[in-house]
């Protein structure tokens, strides 16, 4: 793999990963896989689907289903977060919106009051935001939920989207600038 003592990069794990290396799988993973939770979290109130998706993207690491090309250029976080975003978008297609709602209230039993976040997120889906979120172009309402509701970093969200950074950017400022319009 590496020099001893020398910590090991993301691509050198990935190649060893690639050849079964299970000690590189161990350490890729623990190196990501709270890092993976917190933005699932972000992204899904139900925990144990979360968890789910999170042990699947790395299933699907180690079984070589997702292999990371190094050439590209790309950030191993972007791709990481890449794959499991869609599994859970499948996760959560493949779920009945009735069995999503039910789950979730099972959950919000005993509680009276809606956090904060649980507000402004309310806000972002129902309120005037969603409004000017929703009359955004798709290529800008993408950035912004990849780099505001996602959290990812302007290179992350380049690795996501498949576009170069700068593009990112110009979108980012662009969205911005609409939303502030609207908003106004």
């Amino acid at each position: 793999m590496t020099v001893p003592g020398e910590i090991p990069t993301d691509a050198d794990l990935l190649r060893a990963v690639a050849s079964g290396d299970r000690a590189a799988f161990e350490l890729f993973y623990r190196r990501y896989v709270t890092w993976l939770t917190v933005r699932m979290r972000y992204r899904c109130a139900d925990e144990s689907l979360v968890d789910d998706v999170v042990q699947e993207t790395f299933l699907a690491v180690w079984r070589g289903k997702a292999r990371y090309a190094e050439r590209s250029g790309g950030d191993v976080t972007g791709w990481l977060w890449r794959i499991g975003s869609r599994r859970l978008i499948d996760s959560l297609r493949g779920q009945t919106a009735r069995e999503r709602l039910s789950r979730l209230l099972r959950k919000r039993t005993g509680r009276d009051e809606p956090s904060a976040e649980e507000q402004v997120l309310l806000g972002v889906e129902h309120g005037d935001l969603a409004g000017a979120l929703g009359r955004l172009s798709p290529e800008l309402r993408a950035v912004v939920q990849a780099t505001v509701l996602d959290g990812l970093s302007t290179s992350e969200a380049a690795v996501l989207l498949g576009i170069p950074a700068g593009t990112v950017k110009t979108r980012a400022m662009r969205a911005r600038r609409q939303l502030r319009g609207e908003l106004a």
